[in-house]
């Protein structure tokens, strides 16, 4: 039964927007249909299930499939049971930006990693070779400090607003 408080919605304009937002992500290296899927949840009240997400879409099970693996891997969306069926729900998390910037942190945590190896196997700074990959190394330091320390500013900032998450 429709909630008879909440605003009318305009469902075309809400597909425009999920269609241009999944654009304007793959214009950067986002894989399209991660999101469209992620944007259909997004624009979506309650939490869906593939075969809704699929149906929202014009999409098989198949592409929705894909998609939320990628999306549950990077935090961008919580795969949930449904109580007495072998279906899912998907939803958005409390604060899915946040999430997958920090989940992304690893990846960085791991570029240092074998950055500083490449450093000591290439004699230190001493060498042109082991200063590049030195160069490197300390540019993802520093992106992990600055993300840590935007992580940190956007949690005081979201509790400042009462938008706190519930996580944290």
């Amino acid at each position: 039964m429709p909630d008879d408080h909440r605003p009318a919605r305009n469902d075309e304009e809400v597909h425009l927007f999920v269609e241009r937002m999944a654009m304007a992500f793959a214009d950067v290296g986002f894989p399209r249909m991660a999101g469209r899927v992620l944007f259909t949840v997004m624009s979506a009240d309650d939490p869906l299930t593939a075969a809704e997400i699929g149906e929202r879409l014009g999409v098989s099970a198949a592409a929705v499939s894909g998609a939320v693996r990628y999306l549950t891997q990077f935090g961008m969306l919580v795969r949930e049971p449904v109580k007495g069926s072998r279906r899912d729900h998907y939803r958005m998390p409390d604060n899915p930006w946040y999430e997958a910037t920090i989940t992304k942190t690893g990846l960085y945590k791991n570029f240092i990693d074998i950055a500083t190896g490449g450093v000591d196997a290439l004699a230190g700074r001493g060498t042109p070779a082991g200063e590049r990959v030195a160069e490197m190394r300390d540019f993802f330091l520093f992106v992990q400090e600055e993300i840590d320390a935007l992580g940190e500013r956007w949690r005081a900032r979201r509790a400042a607003t009462g938008h706190a998450d519930k996580a944290s």
